[in-house]
C-alpha cells in the first residue's frame, strides 16, 4: 500500500538568502544576508516555546516551510545556515530534507524568532 503524500500548497513567496562575511571596518567581520532568489513555499507552524532570558522574553517558533525540490548544488535549493525572508519574518533554516521519494519537494525545517 502507497503512503503518497499530498501536493503541498505554494501560496507564500520566500526570498532565500545566504549569509556573507564582511569587514566591520575595525579589523573584525560581520554578516550581512544576499539574496539568492524568491522560492513559492507552504509554511506550517510545528512548534512554539518562550522562555526568559535575564530580562528579556525570548520568543521562538519552529516551522515546516516545503518548496519545490532542485538537485544538490543548485543555488534553488535551500541549505542549513540559510534563511527565508518574508517581509519582516525571518525563518533560520535549520535542516533540509526531501519531502516526497521523487525529491519534487523538499521540506525545511526552521526556527522563527529572537536570536534565529
Amino acid at each position: 500500500m502507497s503512503a503518497e503524500k499530498s501536493r503541498p500548497a505554494l501560496r507564500r513567496l520566500l526570498v532565500l538568502e545566504t549569509p556573507e562575511r564582511v569587514a566591520d571596518g575595525g579589523g573584525g567581520a560581520g554578516v550581512a544576508w544576499s539574496a539568492l532568489g524568491a522560492l513559492w513555499a507552504e509554511v506550517q507552524a510545528v512548534s512554539g516555546s518562550e522562555t526568559i532570558s535575564g530580562a528579556r522574553e525570548r520568543v521562538r517558533i519552529s516551522h515546516r516551510i516545503m518548496v519545490r525540490g532542485a538537485p544538490e548544488g543548485s543555488p534553488a535549493r535551500p541549505l542549513p545556515d540559510q534563511r527565508f525572508r518574508e517581509g519582516g519574518r525571518i525563518y533560520a533554516i535549520r535542516a533540509v530534507s526531501e519531502y516526497d521519494q521523487e525529491g519534487r519537494f523538499l521540506t525545511c525545517w526552521t526556527e522563527e524568532g529572537a536570536g534565529a
